[in-house]
């Protein structure tokens, strides 16, 4: 079975990665990852899986790991319905500060690329939403960082009034895209 890497929301890097989705009267069946599949499309080796559970309205983000721990995240919606977004945080990218966001969900074998470079968050859209990452490196405490997730210069269309955002206190005191050291 194969995946399609197709290049996404004009930003050098981020790839929407789908693989085949066989569903019957019983279910579902599909492979999520295939390590041969990831490295013929010539991506990093994924490390670690990491797994978050979100009632709607949650919005997790907008994070990201300075080098030399950056890491880069193939992120699914094992359950539920999710708005994703990132930022391009390269200064030296002329996509730098533009976003992106995808909607994902559990009812195929869609995942989004997000590498080493960009801030990435997400707002879970139904009543439950599980998300499922595979990342290039472990997170680390010395090196989380992130830029605030609803700030106006990002021109992030978050599909909820900001006011009903559920945001954890750490998250809604990071720094604007403009306060922000971007280590890239």
């Amino acid at each position: 079975m194969a995946f399609n890497f197709t290049p996404y929301g004009g930003l050098e890097g981020l790839l929407l990665v789908e693989g085949s989705f066989f569903p019957d009267e019983r279910g579902f069946f599909f492979e999520s990852f295939r390590a041969d599949e990831w490295a013929k499309a010539g991506l990093p080796p994924l490390l670690q899986d990491n797994l978050s559970r979100s009632k709607k309205g949650v919005v997790r983000g907008l994070h990201y790991q300075t080098p030399p721990q950056a890491i880069g995240k193939l992120v699914r919606c094992a359950r539920g319905r999710i708005f994703d977004a990132v930022v391009d945080i390269r200064r030296k990218s002329p996509t730098y500060g533009q976003s992106a966001a995808i909607e994902l969900d559990d009812a195929g074998n869609r995942m989004f690329w997000v590498p080493p470079g960009f801030a990435h968050g997400f707002c879970a859209l139904s009543e439950d939403a599980v998300v499922s990452y595979k990342v290039t490196g472990y997170w680390s405490k010395e090196v989380d960082a992130g830029i605030r997730w609803n700030d106006p210069a990002l021109g992030i269309r978050w599909p909820m009034p900001l006011s009903e955002a559920l945001v954890t206190a750490k998250d809604a005191a990071l720094p604007l895209l403009a306060d922000a050291a971007s280590p890239f």
